[in-house]
């Protein structure tokens, strides 16, 4: 693997103490998740191919697919993609797992690699659907301190050290080696470019649940408590729930990995896919509140942990707001129990024509944004089983309320992004929908004609909407306006810190930074 980097980066390296912040969890640095940046000075465009890449600082190959999002903190980037670099390290072979990257913010130099076996199925149900480990780590590692706490696709909670193993092998995880002898052709010796785990908290082992497709969440991580959704879904035919009584939301000590709270909804009943959802957090009224986007299409508000439990406890609910509506959850309108696949564009018995009209239920894939006393949410399906109608909900943070809801938008599993009285809005197909906040009326809506799975960014006056094929960049306002097109596309979702937008290909991540020249290899 070739990093390629720019000689722009020593001035980068000498200005960037004038810049402002890191982006170390999904969301940023703020916990309510609205995906938006104070940085000024982010170029609209830049090339990807060429002799010479302008406004790139940095690119790194990483991979087969990049569906993690990066974050950014105290000089290192880090990145969930899967492991088919594998072949370019002899001591391992390619396992179809997944890994985690740290690289060099300034340089785009690899520091460490965290190599996550494909987990086998011993301890699953026979009908578990758990076989898209090959797409690799898809949650963003929340940066804190010294500290990365980051969900692999083997369904584990792990904590790193950001230095890996160059400065020696902390505890108390001490087999490193052992846990990546699956993917290792002979016995490992740790090296300083190898991650170093300080503990790992196993969601099939010590919780009891079933992944479906694939694990992911990105932790939201407040001071001692870490917070996830369990990734814990349904069987292979989508009948039922394979382990309903695991929890579906839980939170966990960010110094030892101990289990603090769950919740006790019985999700796992009434759910209809997976729990994937980031969550998030706001103050309302003077108290935090938690809130998490259901697998069962509802979104939930807990009170957030304020002291370490001796024991395990149970959230306490604050608030549950349904986001889907009844047409939605008994589409035959007949109160009996129905096929989920119905909505499955891929099965030739389904109804579903993959147009947007199809009407059935919906989980929650997306964050729950908190603004402002208000949360934003959208509901949506595995983009795999295709379009159909979505909503996105404005509920009253305080009690649990409709404000308002938008029902010209499709499915997704995008996060809201809100500026200015503006909220943008991306669904499947790829449709930027820009609303007021205060009324949900919709001033623009613009037709990208490509898969969307990405979230928008909000930064120096430009959104920042990425489709599977492109980069689409808009003046924020009231007008529609495109400002630049890049032919770059993937599913993870843009971010900005200290001046530089990092952007991902499927298979490379791009440092974009205004004035910097790549010549290219």
């Amino acid at each position: 693997m070739k990093t390629v980097h720019s000689a722009s980066a020593l001035l980068w390296c000498l200005t960037c103490v004038c810049l402002a912040g890191d982006w170390p969890q999904w969301g940023g640095t703020d916990f309510g998740r609205n995906m938006v940046s104070s940085e000024t000075g982010i170029p609209a465009t830049f090339s990807v191919k060429g002799e010479t890449l302008e406004n790139v600082r940095w690119v790194v190959p990483l991979g087969t697919y990049i569906y993690g999002n990066p974050t950014v903190a105290g000089g290192r980037v880090i990145v969930g993609t899967d492991d088919d670099l594998l072949r370019d390290d002899s001591r391992f072979k390619r396992t179809r797992g997944g890994m985690v990257w740290c690289l060099d913010e300034t340089t785009g130099r690899v520091l460490w690699r965290l190599v996550t076996p494909k987990r086998n199925k011993e301890r699953l149900p026979d009908d578990a659907l758990y076989g898209q480990q090959h797409i690799g780590t898809c949650s963003s590692a929340a940066i804190v301190g010294k500290r990365a706490f980051v969900v692999t696709t083997a369904a584990e909670v792990l904590c790193l050290d950001v230095n890996g193993q160059s400065d020696g092998n902390d505890g108390p995880f001490q087999d490193e080696a052992k846990y990546m002898a699956a993917a290792a052709r002979a016995p490992l010796t740790l090296g300083p470019q190898d991650a170093d785990i300080i503990w790992k908290y196993d969601l099939v082992d010590e919780l009891g649940i079933c992944p479906h497709d694939v694990a992911s969440c990105s932790a939201l991580v407040d001071g001692r408590f870490l917070y996830i959704e369990t990734s814990n879904g349904v069987d292979q035919p989508h009948k039922k729930c394979l382990r309903p009584d695991a929890p579906s939301f839980m939170a966990l000590d960010t110094e030892t990995g101990r289990l603090l709270a769950t919740d006790t909804e019985g999700i796992g009943r009434v759910m209809w896919h997976t729990a994937w959802a980031p969550p998030s957090m706001g103050t309302v009224n003077g108290k935090k509140l938690v809130f998490f986007g259901g697998p069962d299409g509802i979104c939930y508000a807990y009170e957030a942990l304020t002291k370490l439990p001796d024991k395990p406890v149970h959230f306490k609910k604050v608030w549950q707001y349904d986001c889907v509506p009844p047409r939605f959850r008994d589409p035959l309108g007949d109160g009996k129990p129905f096929d989920y696949y119905i909505g499955d564009k891929r099965k030739t018995y389904s109804t579903n024509k993959n147009d947007g009209t199809f009407v059935g239920p919906s989980e929650i894939l997306s964050t729950p944004v908190f603004y402002e006393g208000r949360v934003y949410v959208t509901i949506g399906q595995d983009p795999m089983h295709g379009r159909g109608r979505g909503l996105l909900h404005c509920i009253d943070a305080t009690k649990g309320g409709c404000v308002w809801s938008y029902d010209a938008i499709e499915r997704t599993i995008a996060s809201v992004a809100i500026a200015d009285g503006l909220l943008y809005a991306v669904d499947l197909p790829g449709r930027v929908h820009c609303l007021d906040l205060k009324t949900g009326k919709p001033y623009w809506v613009y037709e990208a004609n490509a898969e969307t799975w990405a979230s928008p960014l909000i930064a120096d006056g430009k959104v920042f909407v990425k489709t599977n094929k492109r980069l689409v960049v808009f003046a924020t306002g009231k007008k529609m306006k495109v400002l630049a097109e890049v032919p770059i596309g993937s599913a993870s979702s843009p971010i900005i810190a200290n001046g530089t937008l990092f952007v991902s290909s499927t298979r490379s991540l791009y440092a974009v930074q205004q004035g910097a020249k790549l010549a290219m290899p």
